[in-house]
């Protein structure tokens, strides 16, 4: 008696429906963490490798020189006697050659 209960439970498909359901939310997910989410990594890991390899008189996107690198940030020339110490995390690129 209890084997045909068991039978008439897993007859109807519920698990099939579970996975109908769960279905679209994956496929959102996934399109989401690929425009999104994937770029946006990709772009934090090339800042991160450029700050790392910045090194003295290497010129930033805030048109100031480096005079001296620290552990959490960067003494900055900014005019021939003003100096600016930025944290590394204000960096956001290199001026171009």
């Amino acid at each position: 008696m209890t084997m045909n209960v068991y039978l008439l439970m897993f007859q109807d498909g519920g698990g099939t429906s579970l996975i109908w359901t769960l279905l679209p939310f994956v496929f959102i997910f996934g399109i989401f963490y690929f425009l999104v989410i994937l770029p946006q990594k990709r772009q934090k890991q090339q800042l991160q490798e450029l700050i790392t390899q910045l090194k003295i008189n290497d010129e930033v996107v805030t048109i100031g020189k480096i005079k001296e690198v620290k552990d959490t940030s960067f003494i900055i020339q900014s005019a021939e006697k003003s100096f600016l110490e930025v944290g590394k995390s204000a960096v956001v690129g290199k001026k171009p050659e």
